[in-house]
């Protein structure tokens, strides 16, 4: 975009704007929000000419990328043009505009990436596109939500959409005064429009349509179950006891609700594809996520007589302590605590393989077939509670 058509756009913003001062005594006027294409139009012209006019002084031992302006006459490397950590960009679809958003990699990190609905710990800098710090958690973790209803900390849209991107940490250690640090952190720089950022809302020093930046390190996250119930007292997260990032059915790391259609009004495809049962509610949000009737939470269950120890085939076998099967099996116990074993020999089963109840009747409702070992390990197996087909139908 030249630079006459940037400030032809940002006249036609401004001419739709209408102050809020008083025209008399009784009358206020309201200031429209601005129009997202016409706004994005002039960001994504902005953060460019940012990109192609400031360079990364310096990157410190502890990831944090030090921008600052090409000053007249300097011949260093741009953002836009270095190659040392090579701009990337992934496309955001939001309000009906398909955002281009950068993002530099410092480090990748070492250990899980997050959905865009986990709880994250990050360290961060907010800067204006003056390279001016806005806010920052100076270098201390702080902890938020990337799915937008969850209680506690929330996060603005450009976060949930970029941390994916990282993945966390390793090796916690815990200082005497209890600060926690780890090794092999994800960090970055995300280069965030209005529009995924703070928009019509001014946020501390950030004012209203401002583009940001953020310098951030992904410490560790905590997987999420995020579906929730609505009630007179708000919303109330409950969950279906499979985290986020299991039903994340296309595997991408990011999950929507595209019941949302002003936000989603026409969602590409790579949006679609994480709602097993096609009844328009995405998995992570669905209590019945194969629309059979019978709740997931229901059908993840275990027997009462598959909890501890128990038999099988007359032998004695340890079935795992949890109420629940975990996805997928075998879990290992966990060393920190000799005095319990939390390992878990299966998952989620499918629907069972063995014998018939009674051999010489079909399977039915009531002439089941039996459970087999296999029947909760097999890797591919369809598990129970996106098969339809079971609990049995007839």
């Amino acid at each position: 975009m030249n630079r006459f058509k940037y400030y032809f756009v940002l006249l036609l913003a401004g001419l739709a704007i209408v102050s809020c001062n008083k025209k008399d005594d009784d009358e206020i006027e309201v200031t429209p929000i601005r129009d997202y294409k016409v706004q994005y139009e002039a960001d994504k012209d902005s953060i460019e000419k940012f990109l192609k006019t400031n360079y990364i002084e310096n990157v410190t031992a502890d990831f944090e990328a030090k921008i600052s302006k090409i000053p007249a006459g300097g011949t260093q490397t741009s953002i836009w043009d270095q190659q040392t950590y090579k701009l990337q960009s992934r496309e955001v679809y939001s309000n009906d505009v398909k955002y281009k958003v950068y993002y530099l990699v410092l480090r990748e990190g070492t250990g899980e990436s997050p959905t865009n609905t986990d709880r994250v710990s990050v360290a961060y800098s907010c800067y204006l596109m003056n390279n001016t710090l806005a806010d920052s958690s100076y270098g201390n973790p702080f902890t938020a939500n990337l799915f937008p209803f969850a209680s506690g900390n929330t996060v603005i849209q450009g976060w949930s959409e970029i941390m994916p991107k990282f993945r966390t940490g390793d090796n916690p250690t815990t200082s005497n005064d209890g600060v926690i640090t780890y090794d092999n952190y994800g960090a970055g720089v995300m280069f965030l429009p209005s529009g995924l950022a703070y928009y019509a809302s001014p946020s501390g020093v950030i004012p209203a349509y401002s583009c940001i930046y953020f310098n951030i390190k992904l410490f560790a996250l905590q997987r999420m179950d995020n579906e929730y119930n609505v009630t007179s007292a708000g919303i109330s997260i409950v969950g279906d006891g499979v985290p986020d990032y299991l039903e994340d059915i296309n595997g991408d790391g990011y999950l929507y609700d595209l019941r949302n259609t002003t936000r989603y009004p026409n969602p590409p495809d790579y949006m679609l594809g994480d709602d097993s049962d096609k009844d328009g509610i995405p998995d992570y949000l669905d209590f019945d996520d194969d629309g059979d009737g019978y709740t997931t939470r229901l059908e993840v269950t275990k027997p009462t007589d598959q909890i501890g120890w128990g038999k099988l085939n007359g032998e004695n076998f340890y079935y795992g302590i949890s109420k629940y099967y975990p996805y997928n099996a075998p879990v290992p116990d966990n060393p920190a605590t000799p005095n319990v074993d939390e390992s878990e020999p299966w998952g989620i089963p499918r629907r069972p393989t063995g014998v018939l109840k009674d051999p010489s009747k079909p399977e039915s409702k009531t002439n089941p077939r039996a459970f087999v070992p296999e029947d909760y390990t097999t890797p591919d197996r369809l598990r129970i509670h996106l098969d339809k087909t079971y609990p049995y139908p007839f």
